[in-house]
């Protein structure tokens, strides 16, 4: 039985799960508002102060889980019900206030809130209260606290902070869908919406108008303990898939494309990660132009399927990504690709339609080369590049800036912004160590790295080029 690292990943495995039993059932209009009695059946709560406010909950998670607010076009949302237990004000007097005589918290306050009280300690009043911190900083035993919320400190960019109501906001203009904020909420306050319902309509009515392909990311090979990932093929095989694909074929063909473009620009910018372009695109778009212009490895194998099937194909990607959601959205990229799932949902999947994985046989799995499979780490484009112009015997040295998580994309950025960085590409990835540590992930082990360099050594393809030309004939 699975394990999950949070009780927040629980409810949301189990809302999906149901939800997506309903779907395959075809009666989930008729009996979604069942759902929140069966994860909240009462009489006494288990999560929150009533049973009936778990329901409200669990509720709005169903909404999410069955595509969310389609006229908010942000994939992150926030479920305002459910963030209602974190501190509401930013900066508060601990009991280490020993209620000096020096009053530096006071005499450096510049709207006049601290005051002391009747026992001589310092009181914020927090109607005037303005958040700068500077008493925090003045205090000599660091007596007055600061209480960041967990979304708003997951957040790099700044996309977060509270609104009137003192409930988390998201500001559309500055997310880039890469769910740490989602992640990180301890409420599960915060979630993305999900595209498993219409994914699962996709399956049911294929009939005979076109074949479903599933594109699956290579850090799966991180996700599933104890289960070969041939049988975890196999499974997806038995939900209604006619074709599972490695997305690391997409990664080889990427890394022959991008390597060939770094050697005719001199720079550039990865164009993998969608969460590290759209901050590029947002937060540093003088560098806009340095981003590769290639697909990402899930849109290049989605537009080769698509383009070389003798019969209609749709294809959906899964994957680690929350913002692989948003990608679909791009006029480049919503042709190859019809929907995406998350390793979330997937398992959600499996588990509603009691495919037991144990029981089933191998789906081989040997598209892709070493250097496509590990993309799903960080470095792993880096090394590919390379690669490919080794293969080719390009005159060039690739001097590269490996970045995972978004506060070191933001920094090689910036220094590329001001011509301060020594090197000629720049792989970013948003997600620290890269797509094993998606936010939409099972789990986030340290040991992810290794099992996706394990998956990348059991390939029988010797390089990047025989992986691609093997592909061409065999598809």
């Amino acid at each position: 039985m699975r394990t999950f690292e949070t009780d927040v990943q629980l409810l949301k495995y189990r809302v999906l799960k149901e939800v997506a039993r309903r779907a395959y059932d075809g009666n989930l209009m008729e009996s979604y508002y069942e759902i929140p009695k069966v994860i909240s059946p009462g009489p006494r709560p288990t999560m929150r102060c009533c049973v009936y406010k778990e329901r409200a909950i669990v509720q709005e998670r169903v909404r999410l889980a069955m595509g969310g607010n389609r006229r908010n076009p942000n994939i992150i949302e926030v479920i305002e019900i459910a963030c209602d237990e974190c501190p509401v004000e930013r900066y508060m007097v601990s009991e280490s206030c020993r209620g000096c005589i020096s009053q530096r918290c006071i005499k450096n306050c510049p709207k006049g809130a601290i005051s002391k009280d009747k026992n001589g300690k310092a009181r914020i009043d927090f109607d005037l209260c303005i958040e700068c911190g500077k008493c925090a900083k003045v205090c000599p035993y660091g007596a007055i606290t600061e209480h960041v919320r967990p979304c708003e400190r997951s957040c790099k960019i700044n996309a977060i902070h509270m609104n009137e109501e003192k409930k988390a906001e998201i500001d559309p203009a500055k997310c880039i869908s890469c769910g740490a904020c989602s992640y990180a909420c301890p409420f599960g306050a915060i979630m993305d919406k999900s595209f498993m319902v219409e994914a699962i309509n996709i399956i049911r009515n294929k009939g005979e108008n076109y074949k479903t392909v599933a594109i699956v990311a290579p850090a799966i090979a991180s996700q599933f303990q104890d289960v070969p990932l041939g049988k975890v093929a196999s499974a997806i095989r038995a939900l209604g898939f006619d074709m599972v694909v490695e997305a690391a074929m997409g990664a080889d063909m990427v890394a022959a494309k991008e390597a060939q473009e770094l050697v005719e620009k001199g720079f550039l910018t990865s164009s993998c990660c969608p969460a590290f372009v759209d901050y590029i695109e947002k937060h540093v778009p003088q560098l806009a132009d340095k981003v590769s212009h290639n697909l990402s490895p899930m849109a290049e194998i989605g537009r080769y399927v698509k383009i070389h099937a003798d019969d209609p194909v749709k294809c959906i990607f899964i994957g680690p990504c929350t913002a692989k959601k948003a990608e679909i959205g791009k006029t480049t990229v919503d042709l190859w690709i019809d929907t995406v799932l998350t390793f979330e949902e997937l398992q959600a999947m499996i588990d509603a339609q009691g495919i037991d994985m144990d029981s089933l046989e191998e789906t081989p799995m040997n598209d892709a080369s070493y250097f496509g499979r590990v993309f799903g780490r960080c470095g792993g484009l880096t090394e590919a590049v390379q690669e490919v112009i080794k293969e080719k015997g390009l005159d060039f040295t690739v001097k590269a800036e490996a970045c995972d998580g978004i506060e070191a994309c933001k920094l090689a950025l910036l220094k590329a912004k001001v011509g301060k960085l020594d090197k000629n590409f720049i792989e970013g990835m948003a997600c620290v160590g890269g797509c094993v540590g998606g936010a939409a992930s099972l789990n986030h082990e340290p040991r992810s790295r290794m099992k996706i360099d394990q998956y990348g050594k059991d390939s029988q393809k010797s390089g990047v080029a025989e992986a691609i030309d093997t592909y061409k004939v065999e598809v």
